[in-house]
């Protein structure tokens, strides 16, 4: 399965941005049931153990998974529709930094 997962804060907007944009745009290309969204909250113990596993050292940070892989990462930036598109459709690898 195709997880994204974005690491924010709840009180960061550009988080809850991406957050929004990823789960309208998941919906719009009928693609809830294929994608895993989960946020993580860095201000909570769990949040901040899965983004040191994941060196998450600025916010928002995105990243997609496939098949426990990572293929795409943002870091500090809402990522792009058309390039979320093309990972999840095309399984292009995206390593934006």
């Amino acid at each position: 399965m195709t997880k994204i997962m974005v690491f924010g804060k709840n009180g960061c907007a550009k988080c809850q941005t991406t957050k929004n944009k990823l789960g309208h745009f998941l919906s719009q290309w009928e693609m809830e049931k294929q994608v895993d969204l989960v946020f993580q909250d860095l201000e909570t113990l769990d949040g901040r153990a899965e983004g040191a596993f994941y060196d998450v050292t600025s916010i928002p940070v995105t990243i997609v998974e496939k098949e426990g892989r990572q293929v795409a990462r943002w870091d500090g930036e809402v990522p792009n529709s058309q390039a979320v598109k093309l990972v999840l459709h095309e399984g292009a690898h995206v390593a934006a930094h």
